[in-house]
């Protein structure tokens, strides 16, 4: 399990477990990590997690959230990342489960958006110098990583060994309830851009989409059904026109997605 170790001036004060979606940082009582700090804004910074991968994104804080000697607004942790919060830090500490086989030859397939805006991407860089391109490919890194930590931990809902027959009931006893339906498989058809009619199947537990720099999002694939949650951009990704919110949202089936001006629909094949 990740964690967070809160020090100051090299002394450490605690280790906090990343158990929750949400770990929220600030200087009211109310954060799950109080900083009682003037540097500190009351609710300074959020961190995300889902499944073995973790986003930190700075909430507007007046002093600005730092990581690894940089200013960040929103950023995907990595095993020994340090956060500096006015004379506080937290060092992130990641788990260290081995990408699955593979998973670097699939990842092209989860960036359904990314070949295009990657190429203008590197146009850009090149006019703009070093530091955009090292944007770039720290931010491919990144989307790369989660989705490959992401496949290795696997969830419940994998294939199942077929359970052993029953015994016959006994003559007169009710009948045994039903056996629960395995979760139905995911997918996702473009319904504009350049790719409109592609369908993209959620087989794997994390599926990223968007467009790096300007909106990216995860599609994660969990016991009770399918979420989207928001990961990159100025604005967060719409489902039937409403944007969502910081929180993963459930989808349901026939839902209309937009991202990265692309819309999508997520349905359930039967």
């Amino acid at each position: 399990m990740a964690k967070l170790i809160l020090s100051m001036d090299g002394l450490v004060l605690k280790e906090i477990p990343l158990t929750k979606e949400r770990t929220t940082i600030g200087r009211k009582p109310h954060n799950d990590i109080q900083i009682d700090n003037l540097a500190v804004s009351g609710e300074h910074a959020v961190i995300v997690t889902i499944l073995n991968d973790s986003f930190l994104e700075d909430l507007g804080s007046t002093n600005g959230t730092v990581v690894n000697g940089n200013p960040v607004k929103k950023h995907f942790l990595q095993n020994n990342d340090v956060v500096e919060l006015g004379k506080y830090k937290l060092k992130f500490v990641g788990d260290s489960a081995p990408a699955a086989a593979g998973e670097k030859a699939d990842f092209e397939k989860t960036m359904v958006l990314r070949p295009s805006a990657m190429k203008a991407a590197q146009a850009a860089a090149g006019s703009g110098g070093g530091g955009a391109q090292a944007a770039v490919a720290q931010r491919a890194a990144a989307v790369q990583q989660a989705a490959a930590s992401a496949s290795a931990a696997g969830i419940a809902d994998k294939d199942a060994k077929p359970a052993p027959a029953a015994a016959p009931a006994p003559a007169g006893a009710p009948a045994a309830a039903p056996a629960r339906p395995a979760q139905p498989l995911g997918a996702i058809q473009l319904l504009s851009g350049g790719n409109a009619g592609k369908e993209l199947e959620l087989a794997k537990p994390l599926t990223t989409l968007g467009k790096p720099g300007v909106q990216v999002a995860v599609l994660t694939r969990r016991p009770q059904g399918y979420f989207i949650t928001h990961v990159e951009g100025t604005n967060r990704p719409q489902v039937n026109g409403q944007q969502i919110g910081p929180a993963p949202h459930a989808l349901k089936d026939h839902d209309v997605i937009e991202l990265a001006g692309v819309k999508m629909e997520f349905f359930l094949k039967g």
